[in-house]
């Protein structure tokens, strides 16, 4: 059985974490499942939008498997980083300008909180539990939650789950803007789907466009995001997908992108 059910349809692919088991942690195995899609994703334009969830009604994900996931004692840390330039993070690589949802169903602890700073987009159940609990276990979130969180909610926010190490539920979560909707469980699915086949159906290249420039944007002074939103419109204004979506609105049909 696999540790990752992936299926592909609408250009939309789900991604579901299958070890319900173990609350959906991830194991080794279940790692370098996530790194062969990570590749996948990158690589496969039948493949626009991608959705993350869980098994099960108990857990979208809880990071490691920490009973399974022990340190190679004859691979240190500093030849990972330095030499091979990973991080030992399960979501390393998951650098994409494709849109990412999070449809997130019960447990989100960890490195399943960790992955809801990475995607985009953020829908929970009404059972959906997030939280960061490292500090707790001696340690720190290390798949990017320390940059990323108080990049996309308060500091004060952001602290309270760092340092805390406390759950929060899922209208704490709204409240916080850590998701975009919360909806019954049943809802979930249809929901999060809804909204990847709507991005799916949009000019390609124009939403990765958008992607790239929100996500690079955060990083630099205005002036410069700016500037590169102009580089970027000049970039699509003569695709042939902005033409036949010009082309589309005014004869009243659906539009056929080329991505070109």
């Amino acid at each position: 059985m696999a540790n990752l059910n992936i299926t592909v349809e609408d250009k939309v692919a789900v991604v579901e974490f299958n070890r319900p088991h173990a609350m959906n942690s991830i194991d080794p195995e279940m790692r370098q499942e996530l790194y062969a899609f990570y590749d996948r994703l990158k690589k496969d334009d039948a493949i626009h939008v991608a959705v993350f969830t869980g098994a099960g009604d108990k857990a979208f994900c809880t990071g490691a498997d920490l009973k399974k996931t022990m340190p190679d004692p004859n691979d240190s840390y500093a030849n990972q980083l330095l030499a091979r330039g990973e991080t030992g993070s399960a979501f390393f690589g998951l650098e994409t300008d494709k849109p990412l949802i999070c449809a997130v169903n019960g447990y989100a602890l960890a490195g399943g909180t960790e992955l809801v700073t990475i995607c985009d987009i953020c829908i929970a159940s009404t059972n959906a539990k997030f939280g960061l609990s490292e500090v707790r276990r001696g340690s720190i979130p290390w798949g990017g939650s320390l940059q990323r969180l108080p990049r996309s909610i308060s500091k004060s926010d952001a602290m309270l789950l760092l340092l805390t190490g406390d759950m929060v539920d899922a209208h704490e979560a709204l409240r916080m803007g850590l998701c975009s909707k919360v909806v019954a469980p049943e809802e979930l699915m249809p929901t999060a789907l809804a909204i990847a086949r709507r991005i799916a159906s949009n000019a390609p290249l124009a939403v990765r466009a958008v992607k790239q420039l929100v996500t690079r944007g955060m990083d630099v002074p205005l002036p410069h995001a700016l500037q590169m939103d102009k580089y970027m419109y000049g970039i699509l204004k003569d695709t042939e997908d902005r033409v036949e979506g010009r082309k589309a609105f005014a004869e009243k049909r659906d539009p056929v992108w080329k991505m070109r």
